[in-house]
């Protein structure tokens, strides 16, 4: 029969829709066309099918060959493309047998020796084969990957001779699995104990780990911020098995992929200052995921706050609100998820040593202004906590003996108030709705007017009083405790240091 039917996948976001690779041959003069919307390096597949089959000592017909790509209205990329037309050949011109293809789905890349590289968003692609009930067959490389899917069937190959081998029941392909997973093993992260002094800033990160919250630090050159902020994954509760498929899933979108020996353990991005909005959202002309999708169940550390462009920090608020990203082009949209933790560091002024016991900074109050209005209100109203971290006194810095918190004792009691947030309202304080808010934070008459005097002194907006509430209630929680009381409120008002200036 020269038609043959393959199946595959694109890429459109986080998803994968299904596209048909149809094969013609027909009488005519020699030639080799690929329709669909291909892009160029989908046109360029003919020249590296055509040597790898050549490589590979198969025929290709000195006929009319037709590769239709459907649905023709879908913009195809990539070479994942490759795989599904060389076989398409062979089965149309009867070198390999057609009748069980249609049970498979097809993705990888030829290299001109018949060999297959590997691809991006295997992982979504093999999610949504496993939806279809199909198994799906990809390079070896990708293989690990793909099994994280624990649904799926796949099969892994080196070269395309071992894929025609198992077509014609010669040599059959294993089903591939991923070796058994260790149980209760906790990534390798760096540990809290190693950092010296700041205690405040340590209780601040451990409220932000147990409620999801965003935090902001600032503080002279060399007080321990990023230190800090390298440590603050470490904190975090385990991830759960959709949260870990999730984070890998979007890592598989990127140029660099996904690494399995990174499989439950939490992203931790930090993008330098000069980072653009599109390195930060996602972009392109077929878009990929920015460092804040990147950072999907994980941290997102801006260092040196204040020294991003303002536009580009601006792209931040809607992601903080809605946990999502909407990437707009001309031809195309795709949305991202972008669940992450923001933890920011910044100087308190231009020279950096306001505050500090050398008593260096000389920066006017006009300057210091203008340095942290860099930063505009909307954003910082975002930002669930903010504190101070002070210059490390010199005798705790030359201490010897480490006596802090590991952070495997601070993260047993996150993952007890974290449990706690889950049985009550079966999310983290942070993604409290207005409705929730009042149902789950409520306060007594003490509390309440506490919280009324602090509006009204600093001034706060709608969106501050609603953090204050969330930020209170993991204290609580930490605490143990049912309700809120005024000593939560007061410890949740000391987190908004800067909307007193």
């Amino acid at each position: 029969m020269p038609l043959a039917v393959l199946y595959s996948r694109a890429l459109n976001g986080m998803h994968a829709p299904l596209v048909t690779v149809e094969t013609h041959i027909a009488n005519g003069l020699p030639s080799f066309t690929i329709v669909g919307l291909p892009e160029t390096e989908v046109k360029e597949s003919r020249d590296r099918v055509r040597a790898a089959l050549q490589t590979a000592h198969f025929k290709i017909p000195a006929q009319r060959i037709t590769v239709n790509l459907a649905p023709a209205d879908l913009p195809k990329e990539s070479g994942r493309f490759d795989l599904p037309i060389a076989l398409g050949i062979l089965a149309a011109s009867g070198q390999i047998p057609a009748n069980a293809l249609n049970q498979y789905e097809w993705a990888g890349e030829l290299a001109l020796t018949g060999e297959l590289r590997p691809i991006h968003g295997a992982l979504a692609m093999t999610y949504s084969a496993a939806q279809s009930g199909r198994s799906f067959v990809l390079p070896q490389h990708n293989a690990a990957e793909a099994a994280l899917v624990k649904q799926a069937q796949i099969y892994a190959a080196q070269s395309l001779l071992q894929i025609c081998a198992h077509l014609t029941g010669d040599q059959p392909l294993p089903v591939y699995h991923n070796p058994p997973e260790k149980q209760n093993i906790i990534p390798d992260y760096p540990d809290m104990e190693e950092v010296k002094g700041q205690t405040q800033a340590k209780r601040a990160l451990e409220i932000a780990a147990t409620g999801g919250h965003s935090l902001l630090m600032v503080g002279p050159p060399g007080t321990g911020k990023s230190m800090l902020a390298a440590r603050f994954p470490g904190l975090l509760p385990p991830m759960t098995e959709s949260e870990a498929l999730e984070s890998a899933a979007i890592q598989s979108l990127s140029h660099g992929g996904f690494d399995i020996n990174n499989w439950k353990r939490r992203p931790y991005r930090a993008p330098h200052h000069t980072a653009s909005g599109a390195a930060l959202v996602g972009g392109g002309s077929h878009p990929r995921p920015g460092e804040i999708s990147l950072a999907m169940h994980g941290v997102l550390f801006l260092d040196e706050l204040a020294e991003f462009d303002r536009k580009v920090l601006e792209v931040l608020r809607e992601p903080l609100e809605s946990g999502k990203i909407t990437i707009s082009r001309a031809a195309r949209q795709a949305e991202f998820p972008a669940r992450f933790q923001l933890i920011a560091a910044m100087n308190p002024c231009p020279c950096g040593y306001l505050g500090h016991p050398s008593g260096k900074c000389h920066c006017t109050p006009d300057k210091i202004s203008r340095y942290r209005t860099r930063i505009s209100g909307p954003l910082l109203d975002r930002i669930d906590l903010q504190i101070e971290v002070p210059t490390v006194l010199q005798e705790e810095l030359m201490r010897q003996q480490i006596n802090g918190e590991k952070s495997g004792t601070i993260r047993q009691r996150v993952e007890k108030s974290h449990r706690l947030q889950l049985e009550r309202q079966g999310k983290t304080n942070n993604c409290l709705s207005v409705k929730e808010i009042d149902q789950f934070c409520a306060l007594d008459n003490l509390s309440e007017n506490l919280l009324k005097q602090a509006i009204s002194r600093l001034n706060l907006s709608a969106r501050s009083y609603h953090r204050i509430l969330k930020v209170a209630r993991t204290i609580a929680d930490l605490a143990g405790t049912e309700k809120i009381n005024n000593q939560h409120i007061a410890e949740a008002i000391q987190y908004r240091r800067l909307d007193k200036h």
